[in-house]
C-alpha cells in the first residue's frame, strides 16, 4: 500500500487517439513543466498507430473506451497526485510552472483552475488566431468557465467529491468545471497553455470556429452531448 508521503504532488492525465506525431514531445514538455516527480498518465482511446508504445517509455499507459470524458475519467481514477492536471495531447505549458500552480492552490478555497489559452506557433498581433485567443480568454474571465485546451487543474479530493469526471462524449470539460465550482473558487492561473493550430488549419479556421459555436449553442439548448457528438462525427467523416 502506498503511503501518503509517497504521493506525487501532480498527476498529469493526457487522453490520446492516434497521437504518435505529438505524444513524445507532449510528455517531455509535461515533465519540464511539472518536474521529474510528476505522475504522467496517458489514457488511450484505441489508437491504431504507435501512440501507446511511444508513451509507455515515459508514462503509465491505460486503455479506455474512446471519448475524452471517459478517458479523462479513467485516468483521474488512477491518479495518485494531490493535484490533477488534464492536458490535451497537442497542448503544452511553459517550463517549471509547477510552483506557480501550487501557489494558487495553497488557498484552500481554490478548487479548480485553468490556464490562459494561446495557440502554437504563437499568433501574430491582430491575426485571426490572436482574435481567437482574446475571445476564449475573455469568456473565461467573464463566465468563469474553461475548455480542455486550457489545461484544467483541480484537487484529486475534489474530483472524488463530485463523483469524478463526467464520462460525456462532448463538453465534459464545461460540466466538470461547473460541478467543481459548486465546491469552491475557480481561478485563471498565471500560466499559458499553448495548443497546436492543427485542427483549425486542417478543417479551416472559420468552419472550425462556426462548428464549435454551433455545438456550444446546442449544448446550452440542452441537446444531449451524445447527439451533438454524433453530429460532429458525421461532419468530420463527411470531410
Amino acid at each position: 500500500m502506498t503511503d501518503a508521503t509517497d504521493r506525487p504532488r501532480f498527476s498529469i492525465v493526457i487522453p490520446t487517439l492516434d497521437e504518435e506525431s505529438t505524444i513524445a514531445l507532449t510528455l517531455n514538455r509535461a515533465r519540464s513543466s511539472f518536474g521529474d516527480s510528476a505522475e504522467l498518465i496517458v489514457v488511450d482511446g484505441g489508437s491504431r498507430d504507435q501512440t501507446r508504445s511511444l508513451a509507455s517509455t515515459t508514462a503509465r499507459v491505460l486503455v479506455s473506451p474512446r471519448g475524452r470524458g471517459a478517458q479523462l475519467r479513467s485516468g483521474s481514477q488512477e491518479a495518485r497526485g494531490e493535484l490533477v492536471v488534464f492536458l490535451h495531447a497537442d497542448t503544452h505549458l511553459e517550463p517549471d510552472v509547477g510552483p506557480r500552480v501550487e501557489t494558487a492552490f495553497r488557498d484552500p478555497r481554490v478548487v479548480v483552475g485553468c490556464c490562459r489559452f494561446a495557440v502554437d506557433p504563437p499568433a501574430k498581433r491582430f491575426s485571426r488566431f490572436a482574435l481567437l485567443e482574446r475571445g476564449i480568454n475573455w469568456r473565461t474571465r467573464l463566465l468563469g468557465t474553461a475548455t480542455g485546451d486550457q489545461a484544467i487543474v483541480t484537487r484529486r479530493e475534489s474530483l472524488e467529491r463530485i463523483g469524478g469526471v463526467p464520462p460525456l462524449p462532448l463538453f465534459e470539460d464545461i460540466v466538470l468545471v461547473r460541478r467543481l465550482r459548486q465546491l469552491g473558487r475557480f481561478v485563471r492561473l498565471d500560466v499559458t497553455a499553448r495548443t497546436s493550430r492543427r485542427r483549425w488549419e486542417e478543417q479551416g479556421f472559420w468552419p472550425t470556429v462556426l462548428q464549435h459555436w454551433a455545438l456550444r449553442a446546442g449544448f446550452w439548448l440542452r441537446i444531449s452531448p451524445g447527439r451533438l457528438a454524433d453530429w460532429y462525427e458525421r461532419r468530420r467523416v463527411a470531410r
